[in-house]
């Protein structure tokens, strides 16, 4: 799981009620990243878990990557973080 390292919140609520927690990111070390990992970045980092800086030390991202996770998230949902689907909205 997610050690804490950083000094933001243990955990923030989302616009839909649910709680998103630190121990609910994906581990430090992951490699394959699917949708549903991607959206609990952007999120924490949307709603102000992780800062930029932290998530993309933390996983190795370049910012431009993370950029395009959290874009693709706010104007499309979750299923423009699917690979099958990066081509479709990145036209839009």
């Amino acid at each position: 799981m997610f050690s804490r390292e950083g000094k933001g919140p243990e955990s923030v609520e989302l616009p839909d009620g649910k709680i998103l927690r630190r121990t609910d990111l994906p581990p430090p070390d992951t490699r394959r990243w699917v949708a549903s990992r991607k959206a609990i970045v952007a999120r924490a980092v949307l709603h102000g878990l992780l800062s930029e800086v932290e998530a993309c030390r933390l996983y190795a991202l370049s910012e431009e990557e993370l950029q395009s996770w959290i874009r693709a998230l706010v104007r499309h949902g979750d299923s423009a973080l699917k690979v099958t689907r990066l081509q479709k909205y990145r036209q839009l």
